[in-house]
């Protein structure tokens, strides 16, 4: 398990992997938004989370098609379905990997993009959190579309179309707790509670189904 995970932070931080590509997607979704709404800066802090949140959401979504992909290319995922580890453990494994690798450089991004957008420290802060608690429901949601298609020649295109609307309540709850941060008198905690629960939800379920997906795409 621990090769496995090693191994996959390598395959997305080399030359090709999502992690850059990523960030960069990022960081161009962030800074166009200036461009299109004009210098007002305080339009800019107001819609700055929900802007943050929607280039996290979907620079998160370039890689999810290569979470299995590689090991389907080289054989590996057939030693894979026939290991003795559980493959929903297998399955987790690469999911963390997947998200260190791809999902926690947008978060460290993130407050450079806020202060791009105007934000103040405590959104900026509020902004952070959320991505930390809310961005590995995306990647253990993108884990059942990507076994779902990794058996497809070009199936990244239908992940995206598949795992999108899965994640919308993630973005709904975790902008909505980034503006109960900073807006008086909303409470902070209910929706962001919401959003742990989420990604709880789907830390048990995703890799259980991706698992599942995987064996069926085998047969």
């Amino acid at each position: 398990m621990i090769a496995l995970f090693l191994r996959d932070i390598k395959l997305s931080i080399r030359a090709g992997g999502g992690a850059l590509i990523g960030v960069l997607f990022f960081m161009t979704i962030v800074a166009v938004i200036p461009f299109g709404v004009g210098p007002d800066l305080n339009l800019l802090a107001r819609i700055g989370p929900a802007i943050v949140w929607i280039g996290a959401l979907l620079s998160a979504l370039l890689g999810l098609d290569r979470l299995f992909q590689a090991e389907r290319e080289d054989g590996s995922l057939d030693l894979l379905l026939m290991h003795e580890t559980p493959l929903v453990a297998t399955v987790a494994v690469k999911c963390l990997a997947h998200w260190v690798g791809t999902s926690l450089p947008l978060v460290i991004a993130s407050p450079l993009l806020g202060l791009f957008m105007n934000m103040d420290e405590v959104a900026i802060g509020a902004v952070m959190l959320t991505l930390v608690v809310g961005s590995p429901a995306i990647t253990f949601i993108g884990a059942v579309g990507a076994a779902v298609a990794v058996a497809l020649p070009r199936g990244g295109l239908l992940v995206s179309i598949l795992v999108l609307p899965l994640t919308v309540p993630v973005l709904i709850f975790g902008v909505s707790a980034t503006y109960a941060a900073v807006q008086e008198p909303a409470p902070f905690l209910p929706p962001f509670l919401i959003l742990v629960a989420i990604t709880l939800f789907f830390a048990a379920l995703g890799p259980a189904a991706a698992a599942l997906a995987l064996r069926n795409s085998s047969d």
